[in-house]
């Protein structure tokens, strides 16, 4: 099983639309009046909150170039992937679609999906405590403590998931280093976790267009019965998307007669 290439980006995805969430906060800087002077979109990456202090403290001149090229800023990153097993499902269950390719219509289908938590970071950083939480209140409000976006988990089979995002707990630090006119950095470390589903690989069948069974009774016995039972779809035409019945016959190989269940009776 293992060693067959698939690639879902089920894990992609759901990174995705995690940084959408908070792709378009904004802080505004206002004077003594009052009056908004500067609106702010705050940058957001994906990368370790370890990759900027590092650039922080190796490039000491960012304070004399404007704030609003340097801070504030959010990064993310996953931080861990744990199974649930509270929210294990049934294995049998299919997700089926039908799709037409070189050969006709045939069927897509994959299984159910393993649940798993996927833990994400978010770190928010700023030079003052005021631009801090003006980000930190567009946010909180939202998680209650969970807040629910759609993911198209596997376009190729329509499938949509639900995944609720729980905020776990926040955390605050007020980092500089040397004297009070040395550059400062207000950090807020948000961790998040997101319920979400891990697919399969996904499979392709094709139309069964007729099935066939061949009964025999025990050949010690003095008289020996053979039957085929075969059952096609009405119409043989139909596609695996259509609204099609069956058709049921039997043969009976002794007296070579074909019998229809549904309208004959064997005497």
């Amino acid at each position: 099983m293992l060693g067959r290439y698939f690639y879902n980006e089920s894990l992609r995805r759901m990174t995705i639309a995690f940084g959408q969430i908070f792709n378009n906060i904004q802080i505004k800087r206002k004077d003594s009046n009052n009056t908004v002077i500067q609106t702010i979109r705050v940058p957001l990456a994906y990368a370790p909150k370890e990759k900027f202090l590092t650039r922080l403290d190796q490039q000491p001149d960012l304070n004399e170039r404007e704030m609003a090229i340097t801070l504030p800023r959010m990064s993310f990153e996953i931080s861990g992937i744990q199974y649930d097993g509270a929210r294990k499902l049934t294995r049998v269950q299919k997700y089926k679609t039908v799709k037409t390719g070189i050969d006709g219509k045939v069927l897509n289908y994959n299984y159910t999906p393993v649940p798993y938590n996927i833990s994400y970071t978010l770190n928010v950083f700023t030079a003052t405590a005021e631009g801090g939480l003006q980000i930190i209140e567009q946010i909180l409000p939202f998680f209650q403590p969970d807040y629910t976006v759609t993911v198209n988990a596997i376009p190729e089979l329509n499938i949509k998931r639900d995944i609720p995002i729980i905020l776990n707990d926040v955390n605050y630090e007020d980092s500089y280093s040397g004297d009070f006119t040395q550059r400062r950095a207000v950090i807020y470390t948000l961790g998040f976790t997101a319920k979400t589903y891990l697919f399969g690989p996904a499979s392709t069948q094709k139309v069964i267009k007729e099935t066939q069974t061949d009964l025999h009774s025990d050949t010690t016995q003095t008289e020996s019965r053979e039957v085929r039972i075969t059952i096609t779809p009405n119409p043989t035409s139909a596609d695996a998307d259509d609204d099609f019945g069956f058709t049921t016959t039997i043969t009976d190989f002794n007296d070579g007669k074909n019998y229809n269940p549904e309208t004959d009776t064997d005497e």
